[in-house]
């Protein structure tokens, strides 16, 4: 029963380091990914005319989660950036099929 008696760390610590460690890159990979990718899935699935926006959001929340995927050290910065991969990738896709990252530039 030790365990229970162990003292919060995570509100002097940060949100997401569970180790007792601050982790400001990953916590900023994590919050980029996320809001990339919420930007991304909603503009791909309900704005079609923004294919532009949500084909190059969703790439870059790819490659921003995919960094973050790499560096992380916590299971829960590791949680929020699969999270934030799959919105990514659904809106990456859902803009790459209403016109893709060039749409309507070459021709």
């Amino acid at each position: 029963m030790a365990q229970t008696l162990r003292p919060n760390t995570a509100a002097k610590n940060g949100l997401f380091a569970t180790d007792g460690k601050p982790h400001p890159l990953q916590d900023t990979l994590l919050a980029v990914t996320l809001v990339l990718g919420v930007v991304a899935f909603i503009t791909g699935l309900f704005f079609h005319g923004l294919h532009l926006l949500s084909s190059w959001a969703g790439l870059a929340g790819i490659l921003t989660g995919a960094y973050g995927q790499w560096i992380s050290v916590t299971t829960r910065e590791r949680f929020g950036l699969i999270l934030g991969l799959g919105a990514s990738a659904v809106g990456f896709f859902l803009g790459m099929a209403h016109g893709g990252l060039f749409g309507g530039l070459f021709g």
